[in-house]
């Protein structure tokens, strides 16, 4: 099986077993940047691992929203794109694909860098890195990336390397239904392909709003799961993309992305 079937079963059913882990890992403390318990270059390299995912993704910056970042994704020309998806010795690898709603919200803080600028920033959700990365170059004074595959700790900070940035603190856990971090600003891209999934993190923005005034910005090119949740409802739509050819091949159909605002109603229980 190439990986464009494999890609397949992410986006049709795997996906449903992220969102279990997501659900299944609690939350630790709170996210105070200080306290954080983060992963940085250096020390926290596997070498074995550095190597496997050098010799095993491209390096690119074509294809996608953002040629001004370049990032180690898989690709055609990659062994796994055609290799049995088995034979991948760790975690599904979504880390190693550019949804849309994170191309779409790292092309919108690229061109819009006052929406980070000074502001810290969590990347909810931030697997290759590269919203993180985009808010880094478009000068936040703090980014915590978030993810809950470490092999995707590993991806990000290769590709911080590859665009001359220092690797950004990376936390590998699930931070959904901890206590609320005060961050200035959150994003996250590509999140509510599960139902159950989607209904933790609206609680969870609403309380991070409601205590720390936290802004929330949402990529997602229009999948159903996102459409028809409730949380449709409390987003204005900032921007919309027109995706570029491959990623529209890639993603079976999505022809554009789009940048939502999170603007829940006071009168939503957000306990």
């Amino acid at each position: 099986m190439a990986f464009r079937g494999w890609k397949w079963l992410l986006l049709l059913g795997r996906q449903n077993t992220l969102a279990k882990v997501w659900r299944s890992r609690r939350g630790g403390p709170s996210l105070c940047w200080k306290r954080c318990c983060h992963w940085s270059a250096g020390k926290s390299l596997d070498p074995e691992v550095r190597a496997f995912l050098e010799e095993n993704t491209e390096v690119t910056n074509s294809g996608h929203l953002t040629p001004e970042i370049r990032l180690r994704l898989l690709t055609p020309r990659c062994r796994f794109w055609r290799e049995k998806p088995d034979l991948w010795p760790y975690g599904d690898p979504f880390w190693a694909i550019y949804w849309p709603g994170g191309q779409a919200l790292s092309r919108y803080i690229l061109d819009n860098p006052h929406v980070v600028k000074g502001r810290s920033v969590l990347d909810l959700g931030s697997g290759c890195g590269a919203t993180a990365i985009a808010a880094v170059m478009s000068g936040a004074s703090q980014v915590l990336a978030n993810d809950i595959d470490p092999i995707a700790g590993t991806a990000m900070i290769l590709n911080c390397e590859l665009n001359h940035l220092n690797p950004f603190p990376i936390t590998i856990k699930n931070i959904i239904n901890s206590e609320a971090g005060k961050w200035d600003l959150i994003v996250l891209g590509d999140m509510f392909y599960d139902e159950q999934l989607a209904d933790g993190l609206h609680r969870w923005l609403q309380k991070c709003i409601r205590i720390h005034q936290t802004e929330v910005l949402i990529g997602d090119p229009g999948r159903h799961q996102f459409l028809s949740h409730s949380i449709r409802s409390q987003l204005h739509k900032v921007i919309e993309y027109s995706l570029p050819e491959s990623t529209r091949q890639e993603n079976y159909g999505l022809t554009s992305s789009t940048v939502w605002s999170y603007q829940p109603s006071k009168s939503l229980d957000d306990s």
